[in-house]
């Protein structure tokens, strides 16, 4: 066993950031300001996008590109229903409805097929969720939503650096959206991101993360005057501050350094496990790149003496941090009492949510946290 318990999803932080945010706090620009501004174009400029709005959260993120979509009370959206609760509930804070379609049990990805059997003269958007960090069938996803006249919004909560045929996530939909919380693969302790190449989108979010107010805040006192502004929106208070972005503006551009140390450590999972009673991740699928982000494990329950519930326990007594993701979104209770789903309604969610679990997965580990990761997961399960 570990002396030290090994935290689930640690982020790397370097002493650039330190010092940048000391920086902020010195200057005095303590919300929204310059340094956001400098992540936004930092942002465009690696997705290739026109316009990068900072946020603080990803869930944030979904909120406000329904509202810039025009999702209204009455509306549906299909979602995953293997994903994050915050996919869905985006969904319902816009006054819509979040309607679930199942994955695919290889990819844990949205099924296209399920998601045009959802679709009714009530549909507006489709919100595919990269899971993992690999990219959805976004070929069908697209051409569903043009023969549908649907909007898209892609959930890269998990896919910074998702590519597919060439693309980066975030890049087909109307919009996408991106989080840096403390697990994912940059961080910025809280935040988001939204991106677009539709400028009324972009105006009308920037204008809603701020209380619906006509300027930022930032230009509103900076030193070339006063700036009055007017209340356009009844927005809300979901801005990014610049103690956030000196965080993300000296992460971002390690993006590719940590990924390559997550894709070394998932590469020396795969052959660890091979021979193990558990299913790892599928291959990753010819001219796409997965992110890396987590590495989720299908236990084979039906040759293993213990429950999924049993392992996590096991690895918790071992020092080794662990997650699960996901439950499937149509067995927590508010959605069985709000929508009416229950067990059933979503076979392969339900296969790959009684199974899953996931480990350590991050550029911070050392060779001997992977080893010992690998050897805790060896002894749990034999």
């Amino acid at each position: 066993m570990r002396d030290n318990f090994l935290i689930f999803g640690c982020p790397v932080i370097e002493q650039p950031e330190i010092d940048e945010v000391v920086d902020s706090l010195k200057s005095g620009w303590l919300g929204t300001g310059p340094k956001v501004h400098k992540f936004e174009e930092m942002f465009e400029e690696y997705k290739g996008v026109g316009f990068a709005m900072a946020l603080s959260s990803c869930t944030s993120a979904l909120h406000l590109s329904m509202l810039a979509i025009g999702i209204k009370r009455g509306d549906e959206v299909i979602v995953p229903s293997m994903t994050f609760a915050a996919t869905a509930n985006a969904v319902i804070h816009a006054g819509a409805k979040p309607v679930l379609a199942d994955c695919e049990i290889k990819t844990m990805n949205i099924d296209p097929e399920d998601i045009e059997r959802k679709i009714t003269s009530r549909t507006k958007a489709i919100m595919p969720v990269h899971f993992a960090g690999r990219p959805c069938d976004m070929s069908s996803i697209m051409e569903l939503a043009a023969k549908h006249d649907l909007k898209v919004i892609e959930d890269c909560a998990h896919a910074i650096e998702t590519e597919y045929r060439g693309r980066k996530s975030g890049t087909f939909g109307d919009l996408g959206c991106f989080s840096f919380y403390a697990t994912k693969n940059i961080v910025t302790g809280e935040g988001g991101m939204a991106i677009t190449d539709n400028e009324d989108y972009a105006d009308k979010i920037k204008v809603l993360a701020l209380h619906g107010m006509s300027r930022d805040a930032w230009k509103r006192f900076s030193d070339e005057g006063y700036k009055h502004y007017q209340v356009v929106y009844a927005g809300f208070k979901n801005n990014m501050m610049d103690i956030q972005a000196a965080i993300g503006i000296h992460q971002l551009p390690r993006i590719d350094k940590y990924w390559e140390r997550r894709r070394e450590i998932w590469n020396r999972y795969n052959e660890a496990f091979k021979d193990l009673p558990v299913i790892t991740p599928a291959p990753v699928e010819p001219d796409t790149r997965h992110a890396h982000h987590l590495y989720t494990l299908l236990l084979d329950i039906d040759r293993l003496k213990i429950t999924r519930d049993q392992f996590l326990d096991e690895m918790t007594k071992l020092n080794i941090g662990v997650g699960v993701h996901y439950r499937a979104l149509h067995l927590h209770p508010y959605y069985r009492q709000a929508f009416g789903y229950k067990r059933g309604d979503f076979p392969n969610a339900e296969w790959i949510s009684d199974r899953t679990v996931s480990i350590p997965l991050s550029p911070k580990l050392t060779d001997k946290d992977v080893g010992d990761v690998i050897e805790a997961v060896s002894e749990v399960v034999h």
